[in-house]
């Protein structure tokens, strides 16, 4: 595949807006890996390409978040950590299972993570004191089983981050948000480290849409903290139906 002007500014256009729709509630992989693959790229490089270049544009997210206390401090440590060696552990197994198995997992879990969010009590807009029995054991949970799936799939990892540590962790949305930021991005580094090292990563595209990724994210997380929560449930509940929507098309494709 020939890396020209054109493709380098349609992929950074694409870049831009998922990063600003990650910032808020995740699944900008949605908008990405389609462009990337449309465009030609070989699903190896794609997801490479395209998690190198979002976890940059993540980071800025979270250190939007950080500077305004939308990040739960205590947790972040055990957090990353776990997510980091789910994502890792994740590139291992990958041959083991076919992606058709994968995609019918996934449609099968996402309509129930939809069900837990509406009718459960659950996106609660403030937050409430974290857990005081087995707050170690959750975040662990959240890190490892999100985290593989982070390393193993991917697209809608920031979604399911936030909605496992608003509902096991009892935070509000815009503390969600923020502290998945933190979480993902060890994820999406635990995938890296996979792809870089397979070199199934185009640096030519990587790098401005790094930058591209880098913007929007930056203005997402700014909106995301001045607009508040309902900003951030309204944008989640877009989010889970268009990655169900495409799981969909993609298992009867």
């Amino acid at each position: 595949m020939e890396i020209t002007l054109t493709i380098i500014l349609i992929c950074c256009a694409a870049f831009f807006i998922a990063g600003f729709v990650d910032s808020i509630a995740g699944g900008g992989g949605l908008i990405t890996m389609p462009v990337l693959l449309l465009l030609g790229l070989p699903a190896h490089y794609t997801l490479g390409t395209a998690k190198l270049s979002s976890c940059l544009g993540s980071l800025t997210a979270l250190i939007t978040f950080w500077r305004k206390g939308a990040v739960i401090k205590e947790v972040v440590i055990l957090g990353v950590i776990t997510s980091y060696l789910g994502a890792a552990g994740a590139s291992g197994v990958t041959l083991l299972l076919s992606n058709e198995l994968m995609t019918i997992i996934m449609i099968f879990m996402l309509p129930l993570g939809l069900l837990i969010s509406l009718f459960c009590g659950a996106l609660k807009l403030d937050d409430q004191p974290l857990p005081k029995k087995g707050l170690w054991w959750r975040v662990s949970a959240i890190g490892l089983s999100v985290g593989f799936y982070e390393g193993f799939f991917g697209p809608g990892a920031g979604s399911f981050f936030l909605i496992g540590i608003h509902l096991l962790l009892h935070a509000g949305l815009v503390k969600s948000s923020g502290t998945a930021k933190a979480f993902n991005i060890a994820g999406n580094l635990g995938a890296v480290t996979t792809f870089a090292s397979a070199g199934t990563v185009v640096y030519a595209l990587a790098v401005p849409c790094a930058i591209a990724s880098i913007l929007g994210n930056h203005l997402g997380a700014a909106y995301a903290v001045k607009v508040g929560p309902r900003l951030i449930r309204n944008m989640l509940y877009v989010v889970l139906f268009m990655l169900l929507v495409s799981l969909v098309v993609k298992f009867v494709i």
